[in-house]
């Protein structure tokens, strides 16, 4: 019944009028600058960004994705002169994003292809400058996977990985709405100052608000800091079409989460806030992958790691707590310092959170699944929030300015 129920929400319940003219097409000048909305559970007010330090709470943990985003576009051109656009989602084989990138002469990949009819058969060639002369870079079709088609990449010189033909040749994939090329000055905006991890072809903007020196006044003010990494595929931009929650069928995403962090949120007595709806996708996950391990000892994860609907199943649970207990059971037993796994999960209204109790959030497209997990977790509140921020000039989606929301009043 929660499962029915969840699924047969109208997506319009979802929707709000977004002027143009609200999008940040551009970020701030100073990141930190930003205007940030407080929501406590009852009230709203307005702050900086820049304040964060002195509204968290003492003692808080601050959850971030340290993914970073690639470029992941590759212009390439037919002989006719047709261009082709590949767009490289995510990697097929070696289907392990860190070997995948490190690959020196073939690597396979999921793609989306822009102008796909003007393609036909042969291989596309392009020539990527490099120091001290070129390297051929070549892509073929290999396949499909769904409604993705799997591409073949290769090229002539072993000195160079994968990863930095994508970094030379591709281009940032800047979110569609943008309505905007890429600019020289999107491969720093659009990079959280914490990412290291490559994979995703979409920023976890939430954290573009934050700085080098922001994050000192964190630690010296003892907020304690974690990270995970969830590669943020595209699937992120694409609205609900459907007419019902249910009928929209969510992206897989690829995550990892080291053992230090599962055990900091086992030990953590303090207040959690993730930084970004990525990150609480991911920690959420953490509760059904340490359930599944609780529910079948030495089977290894499946593929989800959490499949889409899953939380709204109604089977027995188990605690928080003891979910994180089987997590950490399962590195040690298996001598692994990252639990590697994916998710699929669909954060709609009438989830049962877990870990979290506050988020940090920009502001979202109407119709999206990161609206709807905003929705899941302040209730029905989300439209006087985003009323608000409408009607008080806050700048909307990547660029945009930020929010802290939490679950219940904890300000004083």
């Amino acid at each position: 019944m929660k499962n029915e129920k969840a699924r047969q929400q109208p997506a319009s319940r979802y929707d709000y009028a977004l002027p143009d003219d609200r999008i940040a097409k551009y970020p701030l000048p100073q990141r930190n600058a930003s205007r940030l909305l407080l929501y406590d559970g009852t009230r709203i007010a307005s702050t900086r960004f820049d304040h964060l330090p002195r509204l968290l709470p003492e003692g808080s943990l601050l959850l971030f994705n340290n993914t970073r985003v690639i470029h992941a576009r590759l212009p390439f051109r037919r002989t006719t002169g047709a261009q082709i656009e590949i767009f490289c989602l995510s990697p097929h084989h070696p289907s392990d994003y860190a070997e995948n990138f490190q690959q020196r002469s073939r690597s396979t990949w999921r793609c989306m292809i822009g102008n796909a009819r003007r393609w036909k058969e042969e291989p596309l060639l392009m020539q990527v400058p490099v120091k001290g002369g070129t390297v051929n870079l070549s892509a073929e079709k290999a396949g499909r996977a769904g409604n993705d088609a799997i591409i073949s990449f290769t090229w002539d010189n072993p000195e160079y990985t994968f990863s930095e033909l994508l970094e030379i040749a591709g281009k940032l994939p800047v979110p569609p709405y943008l309505n905007r090329p890429p600019e020289a000055d999107d491969d720093v905006t659009y990079q959280t100052v914490y990412s290291r991890a490559e994979g995703s072809v979409a920023a976890p903007t939430a954290g573009l608000h934050f700085t080098e020196e922001l994050m000192t006044q964190l630690r010296d003010r003892g907020i304690r800091t974690a990270e995970v990494t969830l590669h943020v595929g595209a699937g992120t931009f694409r609205p609900l079409k459907s007419e019902t929650v249910g009928d929209h069928e969510m992206h897989t995403e690829f995550i990892s989460v080291p053992k230090e962090t599962v055990r900091q949120l086992l030990h953590h007595s303090g207040k959690v806030t993730a930084v970004g709806t990525t990150t609480m996708r991911t920690a959420e996950s953490l509760y059904y992958i340490g359930k599944k391990l609780g529910a079948h000892p030495g089977q290894p994860l499946p593929e989800p790691g959490v499949s889409q609907w899953e939380p709204y199943d109604g089977t027995a649970e188990i605690t928080p707590r003891q979910a994180l207990r089987n997590i950490l059971g399962y590195l040690e037993e298996t001598g692994q310092e990252n639990l590697i796994s994916s998710t699929q999960l669909m954060i709609v209204p009438g989830y049962e959170f877990h870990y979290p109790d506050a988020i940090i959030t920009n502001f979202h497209q109407p119709r999206s699944t990161l609206l709807l997990l905003i929705s899941a977790f302040v209730g029905d509140d989300w439209r006087r929030i985003y009323d608000y921020a409408l009607k008080n000039d806050y700048r909307f989606l990547s660029y945009g300015d930020s929010s802290l929301l939490y679950k219940k009043t904890i300000l004083g």
